[in-house]
């Protein structure tokens, strides 16, 4: 409860560092902050162009592919983006670190932040992409996975900000780790795929990248959701990963922040 005191406390601090912070991202820049916007786009729109006119992917069902495909990877790239940053926050700002006065629990926060001004525009590039095709989705659902998504994301990043401080590697751990949870997650391809490999299926399914991934593709799709599919059971699965997390990486946090400036 204490950290979540905190993130209310600071919110205009972590709204106004944030914005600071995806500006600095860029800076030096001739296009600045529009780099960030542009950068996802065209990696979005690349998928598209090779899985749908040069592999011929299908959705798996009576849909059309582009709809299928991009809400599930705008979903994962501000996931994956988010994770990334928010784990090496606090070794960016180590300059805050040292401040004895500054609130630290904040600093992976600012990270998400930031990473949720391209999240947003994603998710509305998505809508609207969608909404052409005459799928406008359900924008109860879609707000609900962008909640888990910002439960998960708090955190997971919880726990691997404060071992990234104190062990350099973990970054580069939670990159590879990342790009594996990838090709796991079903953002390119079908989880019906696995609906002949029942353990594999049903494993797939509870990752809560899955859960993330495929609730906000479901979210603009007809007849398909993640969320109350038997009776909730995934739902449930993925808030119990939330909550160990969060467990987990507040205490382990707690327990290495008095050591932050130090190895910084």
């Amino acid at each position: 409860m204490e950290f979540i005191k905190e993130i209310i406390k600071n919110r205009k601090l972590i709204f106004r560092l944030g914005k600071s912070d995806f500006k600095n991202r860029f800076a030096g820049t001739s296009l600045g902050a529009i780099w960030g916007f542009i950068q996802p786009f065209i990696f979005m729109a690349m998928y598209v162009i090779v899985f749908q006119y040069i592999l011929k992917t299908k959705s798996g069902g009576d849909d059309p592919f582009i709809v299928w495909y991009l809400p599930g990877m705008a979903m994962w790239n501000y996931i994956n983006d988010a994770i990334l940053t928010a784990s090496n926050s606090i070794r960016c700002y180590s300059y805050l670190v040292k401040k004895v006065v500054f609130p630290v629990d904040i600093i992976p926060v600012i990270s998400l932040s930031s990473s949720s001004i391209i999240g947003i525009f994603l998710f509305i590039i998505a809508a609207i992409v969608c909404a052409c095709f005459g799928y406008f989705g359900n924008i109860l659902q879609a707000i609900y996975i962008i909640i888990c998504a910002l439960a998960f994301i708090i955190s997971f990043s919880r726990l691997t900000s404060a071992l990234a401080t104190l062990i350099p590697d973990v970054v580069q751990l939670i990159s590879v780790c990342m790009q594996l949870f990838f090709w796991l997650t079903p953002v390119v391809w079908n989880l019906s795929m696995l609906e002949t490999h029942k353990a594999l299926f049903v494993g797939a399914k509870c990752l809560p990248f899955t859960y993330l991934v495929t609730g906000f593709r479901d979210s603009f799709l007809n007849g398909t959701n993640i969320v109350t599919e038997s009776n909730g059971l995934y739902s449930i699965v993925f808030w119990g990963i939330v909550v160990v997390l969060f467990i987990w990486g507040n205490a382990v946090f707690k327990k290495s922040k008095k050591d932050f400036a130090d190895v910084l």
